[in-house]
């Protein structure tokens, strides 16, 4: 059972924090705690009142209300903000219902139809692997310098790992067509029932439409595809981006994606071994650690997947975190911060996540 504190003195110095960004360190999730059952006092003695607690709590607190809608009016930018209480249901947020573009966060919805068809017998993580030259992507692809001339031999779980904690562009196209493309993807959405999400055409088409470009099977492994892009005028370049940011080929929308991540932690996705590897990949990414985690407090872990899309000048896009954050008692909130757009610093940015961290520390703890 844990206590609810009511600080409203704090989150209102939460939405007039300056943008500065800062970390805190993460620790090992422990396990749930039972409340001991302690004797009745005797008839005699005094007794204390009782403490308020959010058990059984069908609505969400105003203060976290408040500090999320604070936080996204402030922010200087397209912003959509979600926080959802995994075990009771209820969540809030700001322009939680907005389609944004994902860019690699994604990638969650690759894990789990690489999972699902690992449940189904379908895919096993030890399955051999052979990555290709002509299957390389563009921008962040630590797996490039392995290919080499006769490819780079691994296996199904090595290539998730490296989409899911390395956010790998790579490893994830290869798990992509491993499972049968977008469009299963989005047919595995359906089923399962995640509303509010949808799926783009895989890595390397969605970003040469972002950039206003048609993809080239030669440009594999990205220089061919920046070179293209650097020979695009600012013009050309603008209208793209304002196309995909008007309806983005990869969009979701906060309330969506917190349900999915609800939905995975509840167990309701995957099978148990399955939830609970992805789950374990997700708390070892090494992506964005100043971002949602920057606002954890000592006790409190999160599991999560980030995403960075292009930018244009001082013009960014799709500059998010997405994750599961887990009290110290073994409660679970899943958490949404996805920026469609904005000119502010990369500072910025991860104090604004680091800071709904905090404020739904801050009222819950």
């Amino acid at each position: 059972m844990r206590t609810l504190s009511w600080k409203r003195t704090a989150i209102v110095a939460l939405g007039a924090a300056s943008f500065l960004s800062g970390c805190v360190p993460a620790n090992q999730a422990s396990g749930r705690l039972e409340p001991a059952k302690l004797p009745p006092p005797p008839p005699a003695a005094p007794t204390s009142p009782p403490l308020p607690t959010n058990v059984s709590r069908s609505q969400p607190p105003a203060d976290l209300l408040n500090a999320l809608q604070n936080l996204g009016t402030r922010f200087p930018g397209t912003v959509g903000i979600v926080v959802r209480d995994v075990q009771n249901g209820w969540s809030v947020g700001y322009n939680g219902d907005a389609l944004l573009p994902q860019q690699s966060v994604s990638k969650l919805w690759v894990a789990i139809a690489v999972m699902d068809a690992v449940d189904r017998g379908v895919l096993s993580l030890t399955d051999p692997v052979t990555v290709r030259r002509s299957d390389l992507t563009v921008f962040h692809q630590p797996i490039r310098p392995l290919v080499g001339p006769d490819g780079y031999r691994t296996t199904i779980g090595a290539l998730l790992e490296g989409a899911m904690t390395r956010s790998d562009n790579t490893c994830n196209d290869v798990l992509l067509w491993k499972v049968g493309g977008p469009a299963a993807i989005r047919r595995l959405l359906r089923a399962k029932g995640v509303d509010g999400v949808g799926f783009g055409p895989g890595e390397r088409i969605l970003q040469a439409k972002t950039a206003g470009l048609t993809w080239q099977d030669d440009w594999a492994g990205g220089w061919g595809f920046l070179q293209a892009r650097a020979k695009l005028s600012y013009a050309a370049r603008d209208a793209a981006l304002k196309r995909y940011l008007a309806a983005p080929y990869d969009g979701a929308s906060a309330n969506g994606i917190t349900l999915g991540l609800a939905m995975l932690q509840r167990g309701t996705l995957l099978g148990n071994a399955s939830t609970v590897h992805l789950l374990s990949l997700m708390r070892r990414s090494k992506t964005g650690p100043l971002r949602l985690r920057s606002g954890l407090r000592p006790g409190w872990t999160l599991a999560h997947k980030t995403g960075t899309g292009q930018d244009l000048g001082s013009f960014s896009t799709g500059y998010n975190d997405v994750g599961i954050v887990q009290a110290p008692d073994g409660h679970s909130y899943t958490v949404a911060v996805l920026i469609g757009s904005t000119r502010q610093p990369i500072p910025v940015r991860m104090r604004l996540m680091g800071d709904v961290t905090r404020a739904l520390i801050t009222v819950l703890q």
